[in-house]
């Protein structure tokens, strides 16, 4: 897949699903405001009870049309608040759109890497802890088994390329967005990132990563949950079977970027 990798100003916009983030929202988006790419940020909050939403609208207010709050009416899932932020992000034309979570585990000072491997020619860029220079901190021995058996067993059964193919931080082409069928993806929460990604590597998107060091979170609580980790796993098992018959009836998606 050859996109257009002319050196024009690309807008970029980061979109950060909220619940009850109240003590990072406002740091978060302030250091990503001042990031040396020029980033837009979408807040989506899923009516948080803790008023994460009410200081995302002041922090609106305050820089002129560069932050924007999607409101929902209650906690909906991480799938469907990218999704929502996703199709907004189109919709004021960004070029690039990075997604990240809310509790610093995403540092923003990796986005300025996840853009400039965009540049190189990239169309999705994944920020990797399994990549040389990557890493964990802060996370106990039974996270660190979980996530890397996690790993192994989606790239295992889908034959996904990306080696931390989990990772919510990443940095899209907006075309790639326009192409996989954000609105047809099934799976919800985190296995959603699990979808998208195989549903870019099908299509035959040029899928790369960038070391991050991922920090357990500073403030809050963990939003993983035993029912995550069930569907998430049914939702390497469902793609897994549309894949093997995919195998036996030839190529999976000729309608794909050429």
């Amino acid at each position: 897949m050859i996109m257009d990798r002319s050196p024009i100003e690309l807008r970029t916009t980061v979109i950060v699903p909220t619940y009850n983030e109240k003590e990072n929202v406002e740091s978060l988006v302030t250091q990503l405001l001042a990031l040396p790419v020029g980033v837009r940020v979408i807040v989506v909050d899923d009516n948080s009870p803790d008023g994460t939403g009410a200081i995302a609208d002041r922090l609106a207010s305050q820089h002129d049309g560069r932050v924007t709050v999607i409101h929902r009416a209650g906690k909906l899932g991480l799938g469907t608040a990218y999704v929502a932020g996703f199709k907004r992000a189109l919709q004021d034309r960004a070029d690039l759109i990075c997604t990240m979570d809310a509790d610093f585990s995403h540092d923003p000072r990796y986005v300025p890497d996840l853009v400039a491997r965009v540049r190189q020619g990239y169309d999705l860029v994944i920020g990797s802890r399994y990549v040389d220079g990557g890493g964990t901190s802060g996370c106990t021995m039974v996270r660190k088994l979980l996530s890397w058996g996690a790993n192994a067993f989606a790239r295992a059964a889908l034959g996904l390329h990306a080696r931390d193919a989990t990772a919510g931080f990443r940095c899209y082409r907006r075309q790639v967005l326009e192409a996989v069928g954000i609105d047809e993806i099934k799976a919800e929460g985190y296995s959603f990132l699990i979808e998208m990604l195989f549903r870019a590597q099908r299509q035959g998107w040029n899928v790369g990563e960038s070391p991050i060091l991922f920090e357990n979170r500073r403030q809050g609580v963990s939003k993983i949950s035993r029912d995550e980790i069930v569907r998430a796993v049914w939702t390497v098992l469902r793609l897994a079977t549309t894949r093997l018959t995919a195998v036996g009836s030839g190529p999976a998606d000729p309608s794909g970027p050429a």
